[in-house]
């Protein structure tokens, strides 16, 4: 009765599983060919280059302050707002034969022309070495939380299904990576870190399809991957459906709300949601179905104990 009522109420998602893969294969080859060709927008953090903070007497306007800084030593700053109104940050990237200390002096120029009373608060340097190492760490750092990932799965569930959870998210990183190549994004350390927030968050999700996929294939018996597999991802809908929800409630507010400082940070989270959320069925499931993942597969495998072949002692 249990699987006639499973069997009932169970959606086809597999049904286009084939034609959606092929389009993520396409996608995740065009992400490649992107950051092969355009590259990523590194920021200041990566490159290298000067940041100035500054408290202005009373709001300022950006725009006004952006029209202000049109020399040399200084073009292309990026200025954004830092807490409050009045507090604002400009970042100025590296220039040959100019030193910092001069840009510094430009922008407090630009500054005082709008409020004669404003205040430099703090000035940072990131030299060019720094930011190369910092690049290095971060790429490093991705690919060190996608073994340690394949390592867990592959202890908690069979090799087939951990498979396509390390090809789940490494197909969100890298679809996340070539939006942000395509569109040209600036790619900072808060974007780093909400890469990583992705790849915990795509982890999640796909854990918990598996974990149903497990309990299916031993109590469903009679049935086959395909059907199993299907009221699996049927039966944890609801619950992808709700967590989802509520989680891209609080990032399109950070994408909309948040300022320019954790823009980047809530658009990789954004992009990575949605595609985390597809990934857990028509990447990570499909391609565990593909492999050949069966019953027999999830059956633990029984130790004899020693002396269990002799007869019982008589009293």
């Amino acid at each position: 009765m249990m699987q006639l009522t499973a069997f009932k109420n169970t959606i086809d998602f597999l049904k286009h599983a084939k034609i959606i893969s092929i389009l993520s294969l396409i996608l995740v080859v065009a992400s490649l060919v992107s950051l092969g060709t355009k590259g990523i927008n590194w920021g200041l953090d990566f490159t290298g280059g000067t940041v100035v903070e500054l408290e202005f007497s009373k709001p300022a306007n950006l725009n006004d302050l952006r029209a202000q800084l049109t020399d040399e030593k200084v073009s292309g700053a990026i200025v954004q707002n830092f807490g409050s109104t009045r507090d604002i940050l400009v970042r100025l990237q590296v220039r040959a034969g100019i030193a910092s200390d001069a840009q510094v002096l430009e922008v407090m120029k630009a500054a005082q022309h709008l409020d004669s009373q404003v205040i430099q608060k703090r000035v940072e340097f990131v030299g060019p070495q720094v930011g190369k190492e910092l690049a290095e760490q971060g790429g490093l750092a991705v690919l060190v939380a996608l073994i340690c990932i394949l390592i867990y799965v592959s202890f908690r569930f069979e090799w087939r299904l951990a498979a396509g959870a390390v090809a789940s998210l490494a197909h969100d990183v890298i679809l996340t990576l070539g939006v942000f190549s395509l569109l040209q994004l600036e790619f900072d350390l808060t974007v780093l870190a909400g890469l990583l927030t992705v790849v915990g968050y795509s982890l999640n999700d796909t854990i918990v399809v598996y974990d149903r996929i497990r309990e299916n294939f031993l109590k469903m018996r009679k049935a086959i991957p395909y059907e199993i597999i299907n009221a699996s991802i049927t039966q944890t809908m609801s619950r992808t459906i709700i967590t989802t929800g509520t989680t891209l409630i609080t990032v399109v507010a950070l994408f909309l709300k948040g300022g320019t400082m954790i823009h980047g940070f809530a658009t990789a989270l954004l992009m990575g949601i949605l595609f985390g959320t597809y990934s857990s069925i028509y990447v990570a499931s499909y391609l565990a179905m593909k492999l050949g993942v069966s019953r027999d597969h999830m059956i633990p495998v029984e130790i004899e104990k020693e002396g269990a072949d002799q007869p019982p002692m008589m009293p």
